[in-house]
C-alpha cells in the first residue's frame, strides 16, 4: 500500500526534519529555543477569553453552524474592513468564514484549478500556496521575489505564454517568510496586469495588524477595480492571538468566493459558533479601541533580536511587519547546513530559507515567538556558537 504520489511534491519535509533534530537535541538535556514555527505564544485579551468561556456554555452552539459563517460574523467582518481599510463589503456574499486562512488557501485551488492550469506563486512563499496547486493537479509557475526588486514580483518578466495559461496569482504582503511589504502603487499594477490577462488574484493579508514603526499595511481591495478580479484572505490568528481557535475569512469578489464556498460546503460544516462569537467580540473591541497593541510586543522583540545579533556581527535589516525576521546567513553555509548546525551548537531552531522556495537559499527565517528574555538568551547562544565568525 502506497500513499498518493501528490504527497511527494509537498514541502513539509524540512519542518519534519527540524522537529526530529530538535527532539534529538532535547534528549541530550538541552533546552531548545524554538524560533521555527510562527505560532503566537501569547493568549488573547482576558475579556476575549471570558467571552469564549461563556459562549461554549450556550447549548445552541453545539448544532452544526452554517458553512459560510453566521450573518453576524460576516457583518462584523464587513464593518471591520470598512473601519480599517475603507473597503465596503456585502456581508451576504462577499465574505466567507474559514477555519484559518490556510484552510481557505488550501481549498481555493480545488475550486478554480483544473489539470494543466497555471498558478503564479511567490518564491519564496508560504508552503500552502504551491501545495494547494499540486493537490489540485495544477502547475506552479514561481514568481521570484528578490532583494534587488524589493521582494516584489516583476510582472513584466512573466512570459506571454505563461500569462495566457495562468488562471490564478497568489500574493502575500506583509509577506511570510520575507516580512516584505507592498504599497498601493504595486497593487495597482497587479490589478492592471490581472485584468489584461484575465487572472484571478488571491491576496493573503494574514499579517495586516502586525506592523511596526508607524507602518500600516494596506488591503489589496483598496485599489479601484481590485474587487473585480480579486479576493483577500485575512485571519484573526495573528491579529488577536486566536491561532488555536482556527478562525479567518476571505473577502472580495462574490463570483470568485462562491466556488470556494461550494468546496467548503462539501468538506466541513463551518466554524464552531462559540469561536465565531469570540471573533466578533475581538473585531468589535478593536474598532472601539479596547484592545492592547499586539504589534508593539513584536516590535520590541524584533529590536531585541536584531540589535543583539548586530553587536556580534550578524547584521539584519529590520522588517516593518509580520512576526518573522528574514536573515541572510554568513557566507560558506547553505541554508539547511546553517540551520542544522545552529540547532546542534546553539540549541536554537530557525527554518532554512529554501523550505519556502529556491529563492530562499542563503537565508533563514526566524520567528519572534518567545519573550524578550528568551530572545536575549538565543542571541547569546548564537554568538557563543562561533558560527558568525566562521
Amino acid at each position: 500500500m502506497k500513499p498518493s504520489k501528490r504527497l511527494g511534491s509537498l514541502s513539509s519535509a524540512i519542518f519534519t526534519e527540524m522537529g526530529i533534530r530538535k527532539r534529538a537535541i532535547e534528549q541530550k538535556g538541552i533546552k531548545v529555543i524554538d524560533l521555527g514555527i510562527g505560532s503566537p505564544d501569547q493568549p488573547p485579551a482576558p475579556h476575549l477569553v471570558e467571552t469564549l468561556a461563556k459562549a461554549v456554555q450556550n447549548p445552541l452552539y453545539y448544532r452544526y453552524p452554517t458553512s459560510e459563517g453566521s450573518m453576524e460574523f460576516r457583518e462584523t467582518v464587513a464593518a471591520w474592513y470598512d473601519y480599517r481599510f475603507g473597503v465596503h463589503l456585502q456581508p451576504a456574499d462577499e465574505v466567507l468564514s474559514l477555519m484559518g486562512s490556510q484552510d481557505g488557501l488550501a481549498h481555493l485551488a480545488l475550486a478554480w484549478i483544473d489539470e494543466g492550469d497555471i498558478v503564479l506563486v511567490p518564491d519564496p512563499g508560504y508552503p500552502i500556496y504551491a501545495a494547494s496547486v499540486t493537490l489540485a493537479g495544477g502547475e506552479v509557475y514561481p514568481l521570484p521575489l528578490t532583494f534587488d526588486n524589493q521582494y516584489l514580483p516583476d510582472l513584466e518578466q512573466i512570459p506571454d505564454d505563461i500569462c495566457q495559461r495562468a488562471k490564478l496569482m497568489i500574493l502575500n504582503y506583509p509577506n511570510n517568510p520575507l516580512a516584505a511589504t507592498a504599497d498601493l502603487a504595486f497593487f495597482e499594477k497587479v490589478v492592471a496586469f490581472a485584468k489584461k490577462h484575465e487572472i484571478i488574484v488571491a491576496h493573503d493579508l494574514a499579517y495586516s495588524e502586525l506592523a511596526f514603526d508607524g507602518y500600516k499595511p494596506s488591503s489589496f481591495l483598496e485599489v479601484e477595480g481590485a474587487k473585480e478580479i480579486g479576493i483577500e484572505f485575512n485571519s484573526l490568528s495573528k491579529s488577536f492571538n486566536l491561532a488555536g481557535c482556527r478562525i479567518a475569512y476571505v473577502a472580495g469578489n462574490r463570483d470568485i468566493i462562491k466556488p470556494l464556498a461550494i468546496v467548503k460546503s462539501n468538506i466541513d460544516y463551518g466554524v464552531f459558533l462559540a469561536v465565531q462569537e469570540v471573533a466578533i467580540a475581538a473585531m468589535k473591541a478593536d474598532m472601539a479601541g479596547l484592545l492592547p497593541s499586539i504589534a508593539e510586543s513584536y516590535q520590541s522583540r524584533r529590536d531585541v533580536l536584531i540589535d543583539g545579533l548586530a553587536k556580534h556581527g550578524w547584521n539584519i535589516e529590520k522588517p516593518k511587519a509580520t512576526m518573522f525576521v528574514w536573515a541572510r546567513i554568513p557566507e560558506g553555509w547553505s541554508s539547511s547546513e546553517f540551520a542544522f548546525e545552529l540547532l546542534e551548537k546553539a540549541g536554537v531552531v530557525v527554518i532554512p530559507g529554501n523550505a519556502f522556495g529556491q529563492q530562499g537559499e542563503g537565508f533563514v527565517r526566524i520567528a519572534l515567538v518567545e519573550e524578550e528574555e528568551v530572545l536575549r538568551e538565543a542571541v547569546r547562544r548564537i554568538a557563543d556558537s562561533g558560527m558568525l565568525s566562521s
